[in-house]
């Protein structure tokens, strides 16, 4: 089985993250990549420059056009650019996708530090996370979508798990922005279950554009395929930790990672 991921983001010009990085990683685990654009933007490994969101009735326009031929086993949501993207896209996913496993990647900040959301965009995140089975903040995402302290470990635990009861999904705190050599994922459950942990030594590279759009389009082509929640997570991570390795040491700022492996 060939795993259809829809993948719902914003469009990175230099090819680390994004929409770019969403299809390099659907198709390196042996999915197939759709894709609804919601934003252009103009970026490199320094920075992002410019940012034009799409219309909403044009974002929901390829949604459509994507589910009425291909279909899709899974969706994956990066970056909205907008409220009234987070809004269409909202609508469109309750009515169309409601069975599919949806992972959430709240794209907040860029990682050169850009903003690419305001207020009511993180409201927007907030109403899709009540649809998804998995979302997954970093550190600063955690902290504005929680309004909680996230400086500890336990804090993320405590934070991540507030979260993940107040909208009934599973919440993947990511501590890749966490200071320390070691990095730190934890995955908190809905239904108050003990969270699951994985510890890894922190890869020490400027390569890490990318990271987040490509550890949630990993664990949504897991999940398309059939693969439980933990399994997904788990070989995901191990994909973005080889494709930080596989760099090919593109650019003056935060790289590119090697997709292709």
């Amino acid at each position: 089985m060939i795993p259809r991921i829809l993948v719902i983001a914003g469009s990175d010009s230099g090819g680390g993250a994004g929409i770019q990085a969403d299809i390099k990683t659907v198709m390196a685990l042996g999915g197939f990549a759709t894709t609804a654009i919601t934003a252009i933007t103009a970026q490199n490994t320094l920075g992002v420059t410019a940012v034009h969101p799409l219309p909403p009735e044009m974002v929901t326009a390829q949604i459509d056009a994507v589910l009425d031929d291909i279909g899709a086993d899974a969706v994956k949501i990066g970056m909205l650019g907008s409220a009234a993207v987070a809004e269409a896209v909202h609508e469109r996913l309750a009515t169309r996708c409601a069975g599919l496993p949806i992972v959430v990647d709240p794209v907040l900040v860029a990682t050169s530090g850009a903003a690419l959301g305001g207020a009511r965009v993180v409201d927007g995140y907030r109403r899709l996370f009540d649809l998804a089975a998995l979302a997954t903040p970093n550190v600063p995402e955690l902290a504005t979508l929680s309004g909680d302290p996230v400086d500890t470990p336990e804090r993320r635990m405590a934070a991540g798990g507030r979260l993940a009861s107040a909208h009934g999904t599973a919440i993947l705190a990511k501590g890749g922005d966490a200071a320390g050599d070691e990095v730190i994922d934890i995955l908190c459950r809905p239904d108050g279950a003990e969270p699951s942990l994985w510890r890894d030594a922190r890869i020490d590279t400027r390569h890490t554009h990318g990271t987040g759009c490509t550890l949630a389009s990993a664990i949504a082509t897991g999940l398309g395929r059939g693969e439980p929640l933990e399994a997904a997570i788990a070989r995901a991570r191990s994909y973005v930790r080889a494709a930080m390795l596989a760099a090919p040491g593109f650019g003056a700022g935060h790289g590119p990672m090697g997709h292709a492996l």
